[in-house]
């Protein structure tokens, strides 16, 4: 057994309590022997090249890595085409350039309107006069709810609307329970009625259908489109997503009971976030054809975009110029957030959020995006004033 050293003296203490047993013993050597053994704090490089550092960067690293590589696998289709709509891919259908000659029964094909409050029938009727003032050749069929009544005698501006276009415009009235699911409500756009929209799958009378959402204009007749190939779903890509998708705002389907109760087992999970066109490219998005976007699929947002990279993309339009795209749209939906709805859109509204004219400084401004949006929201106002007198 080693010898302990004397006790040092405690200065501070009286002499009389320096050697008392209750004072703690003092070693000198076993404080040099802690400092000669004492580990140096480690350097800011140490710290960093130390394992629990090392996992941790591993796993940052990694997760960076995932996520970048879920992005390209998105943008180069991986990904996409195994859980997207396939169809988003394929090449678009050619219309065809002519039916002459060929022996068509119309009755067979319908233009398809739904309307779930007053707003949308107002809408749904210039649809149907715009349809007939093109001559098309198509039915037409207007699904309405079924608390309107068509009694005249009643005064109401609904059987108004209702008879004007049953009896001007040759429209086929069918009354329907609206497809309202208090579990996808919310405060956002009326979408929680849209399931409505696919009532049109259980109009068997017709072996075709072009259900068209009515906040748009048809600016051309289209006819053609009831002669595609067949499909049980042909809609454009929605174009303006990030991710690859389809639209349901535009859409010819072929009724069958069986895809009827389809949409109607898929219509039972209805909740926030799951509309028409989120079923339209469950039960389709790998079975249908593809209409090309720019003729089908434009929107009036377009015009006061800065960048038309996502339009030009997939489309026969290399350039952005206002007056092609105008010229060669079928049709056109109104979809310019913040902007309102045409309907809704007061004077100072289309004057705050019109399209910037572009140039100037030396060149003359080019304004030409900013007249077409403009008599695109003007044209809809007095076509309203004029039909519906609203």
């Amino acid at each position: 057994m080693k010898r302990k050293g004397p006790q040092q003296p405690l200065l501070d203490l009286p002499e009389f309590l320096q050697d008392s047993p209750f004072l703690p013993k003092f070693d000198p050597r076993a404080d040099d022997e802690f400092k000669k053994n004492r580990q140096p704090k480690p350097t800011f490089r140490q710290i960093l090249t130390s394992k629990p550092v090392r996992t941790v960067l591993a796993i940052l690293l990694s997760f960076v890595a995932l996520i970048y590589l879920r992005r390209v696998f998105h943008e180069h289709h991986v990904w996409a085409r195994l859980t997207g709509p396939s169809c988003y891919y394929t090449e678009p259908v050619t219309n065809p350039t002519s039916h002459s000659g060929i022996d068509i029964d119309w009755s067979k094909f319908a233009y398809t309107q739904y309307a779930t409050n007053l707003e949308y029938l107002c809408n749904a009727v210039m649809m149907f006069e715009t349809l007939h003032r093109l001559g098309s050749k198509a039915d037409r069929l207007l699904l309405y709810p079924n608390k309107y009544s068509l009694d005249a005698s009643l005064g109401t501006t609904e059987s108004r609307l209702l008879l004007k276009a049953r009896d001007e415009f040759n429209v086929t009235l069918k009354a329907i329970r609206i497809q309202h699911e208090n579990s996808a409500v919310y405060s956002g756009p009326n979408w929680a009625d849209s399931y409505t929209k696919l009532l049109a799958f259980d109009q068997t009378k017709y072996s075709r259908l072009l259900v068209l959402d009515s906040d748009a204009t048809i600016l051309q007749p289209l006819d053609d489109l009831f002669l595609l190939p067949p499909a049980k779903a042909v809609m454009p890509r929605a174009w303006w997503l990030d991710y690859p998708f389809l639209s349901s705002h535009f859409m010819l389907i072929q009724p069958s009971p069986p895809e009827y109760w389809r949409v109607q087992k898929a219509m039972e999970k209805a909740r926030l976030g799951y509309y028409d066109m989120e079923i339209m490219n469950k039960l389709y998005g790998r079975e249908c054809l593809v209409l090309p976007h720019q003729p089908y699929a434009l929107l009036t947002g377009e015009f006061r975009a800065e960048s038309h990279e996502k339009w030009l993309k997939g489309g026969k339009q290399e350039v952005w110029d206002p007056e092609l795209v105008r010229k060669e749209a079928k049709v056109v939906h109104f979809s310019d957030a913040p902007m309102p709805k045409p309907w809704l859109a007061t004077r100072k509204q289309m004057e705050k959020y019109q399209p910037k004219c572009v140039g100037g400084v030396g060149f003359e401004e080019d304004c030409r995006a900013r007249d077409i949006w403009l008599g695109l929201y003007t044209d809809f106002k007095d076509r309203r004033k004029e039909i519906c007198d609203m």
